[in-house]
């Protein structure tokens, strides 16, 4: 998290284990990813231009956002990657046009990853694997990805008035990135719901391809 949009600027990363309360091998997992200064400086300036004031940062290492799920798409670390942080304070819209400031990228052969659970409010899960869905997060849930799934910006832009918003995401670290990416989306294009998922009753787990 920073107020001010931040781009990795490294060639090396330090991992950093930001949580607790899991299982001890996941403290021991070191994903040796090499960073990409070429793509970085691209990212920089596509984000000056666009108005969206941006920073090279040399120190922040891998947090468990990253490497969790890359270890597990490419365990060999076999990619170059350049890791953006997320402002939670900024709008919807605002995610929106930093996603959109990115999107040339993917013509240059470029992946963009983000990740993040749409409702995550670790306070109000059931450890219960059959626990059911609970009401509240359904409904904040679908009325999401409905939004995402035709690109609705002004429901994007005002998610924080939806109902049951400040339960399903109580802070919006978590949630950023996938309205972030939905800018990312071609003009014209349909987003892919690959995978939906809640589990212990509020948890819940979407993919989204944006073409």
């Amino acid at each position: 998290e920073s107020r001010i949009q931040k781009v990795a600027y490294a060639s090396d990363f330090n991992m950093i284990y930001d949580f607790g309360g899991f299982p001890r091998e996941l403290s021991q997992i070191v994903y040796p990813a090499k960073g990409d200064i070429t793509v970085a400086n691209r990212i920089l300036d596509a984000l000056n231009q666009a108005g969206i004031p941006a920073q090279g940062d040399t120190v922040r290492g891998l947090d468990h956002g990253v490497w969790t799920i890359l270890h597990r798409m490419y365990p060999t670390a076999s990619i170059p990657l350049v890791v953006l942080s997320v402002n939670p304070d900024l709008s919807g819209k605002q995610w929106f046009e930093i996603g959109k400031s990115l999107r040339f990228l993917k013509n240059e052969g470029v992946l963009l990853i983000g990740s993040g659970v749409t409702v995550h409010n670790l306070r109000r899960i059931d450890w219960n694997e059959d626990a059911m869905i609970m009401p509240w997060a359904k409904e904040f849930h679908d009325t999401i990805n409905q939004a995402i799934s035709t690109l609705d910006i002004e429901t994007l832009n005002q998610w924080e008035k939806l109902p049951n918003a400040s339960m399903a995401v109580p802070t919006a670290e978590h949630f950023a990135p996938l309205i972030l990416l939905a800018g990312t989306a071609t003009e014209g294009s349909k987003p892919e719901l690959a995978y939906s998922e809640i589990q212990m009753g509020s948890l819940s787990y979407d993919v989204w391809r944006f073409e």
